[in-house]
């Protein structure tokens, strides 16, 4: 198939692009070449999808099979390009979110729960919200119909090439060895799936001309913090990693070592009302439709080698560019202190 990947660069794009190369598909990137190069073998064009002139560019003399849209932030570019592209494309995958629902992260949620009431006629420039991407959904529809649209909401990616930082972050917290704060509950339940599984689900729909929409995450019952936490550990820690269990309560409580859930300790979030959906997406759909995620360990290894072969994060790619800082994660300090306290 003829596929073009609107981003088709770093972490999301690219597991796209390697697994459609793989598969022997003739692969066209759209994207503005500043976040990271693109694979060999892909046909790359340099534009930015806000201007109108690099999409018309872009079309000139080409037509695709399928579009897979990874970028698309704002309802105004996932239309413009719906838009132009309608008569060039037979296909359009569109990579939404979890967050365009309404009802998460306070509530379960499957693929029936109402959508943000975003238009897709929001105008250009908006502020960005979970909203947005309920637009882009609706953009989308509009143009290609239900027949020829696939909306994939997307959990929690990690894997290679990750530039969110959280598992890199509790990689490298293990590296450095000793006693780890550990928050909350182990048998809390996680819903994280690896970018490539992703990837492979979203073309083995894409290639089927499947359509409509998949909430595609892990199922909420392959994974728990306790396993997260000794998975990283095992991949990536010494023999004087020791876990430290403390309490959600300890963690929240009020002082200069109050503790900020989801960015200080990634992937943790406290017990609560405003949280209670976060790892219940039912993904019955997609495994249905043949969703398969690996082990945890698979991808936790992986990882760990590819912040290897990358290197420091402060260091620069060949081209110049800055690699992705990982911007995650608990001061040193504050740590010991909290673990002190918990003795």
């Amino acid at each position: 198939m003829k596929i073009l990947l609107l981003g088709g660069s770093s972490f999301l794009g690219r597991a796209f692009a390697s697994e459609a190369l793989d598969r022997g598909h003739r692969v066209t990137t759209f994207n503005r070449g500043r976040t990271a190069a693109d694979l060999p073998g892909v046909e790359a064009v340099r534009g930015d999808r806000d201007s109108a002139e690099d999409l018309a560019r872009l079309v000139e003399g080409r037509h695709w099979d399928a579009v897979v849209d990874t970028s698309a932030q704002q309802p105004a570019q996932a239309a413009a390009t719906a838009r132009l592209l309608r008569d060039r494309a037979g296909h359009y995958t569109l990579i939404s979110s979890v967050h365009a629902f309404a009802d998460w992260p306070a509530r379960a949620v499957d693929e029936t729960s109402p959508l943000h009431p975003c238009p897709a006629d929001t105008p250009p420039g908006q502020e960005f919200g979970a909203a947005l991407k309920a637009g882009c959904e609706r953009a989308v529809l509009e143009y290609f119909g239900a027949g020829r649209s696939l909306v994939l909401n997307s959990g929690l990616l990690i894997g290679p090439y990750e530039q969110g930082g959280r598992l890199p972050w509790w990689l490298e917290r293990m590296a450095r060895g000793g006693r780890v704060l550990a928050p909350g509950e182990p048998g809390r339940p996680m819903q994280l799936i690896d970018v490539r599984d992703f990837a492979a689900f979203g073309l083995d729909l894409l290639t089927a001309g499947t359509t409509g929409s998949f909430l595609t995450t892990a199922p909420p019952d392959l994974l728990t913090y306790g396993e997260f936490l000794a998975g990283c550990a095992a991949v990536a820690g010494g023999p004087d990693v020791e876990l430290v269990w403390v309490p959600d309560e300890r963690l929240l409580k009020e002082g200069p070592d109050s503790v900020q859930p989801w960015s200080e300790l990634p992937l943790w979030l406290p017990e609560g009302a405003e949280s209670a959906g976060t790892w219940r997406v039912d993904t019955g759909r997609a495994e249905a439709a043949g969703l398969r995620c690996r082990p945890f360990a698979e991808t936790a290894r992986d990882t760990w080698d590819w912040l290897h072969r990358r290197g420091p994060a402060e260091d620069t790619e060949p081209d110049g560019r800055k690699r992705g800082r990982i911007t995650h994660g608990i001061e040193p300090a504050k740590e010991r202190r909290l673990l002190e306290a918990s003795a």
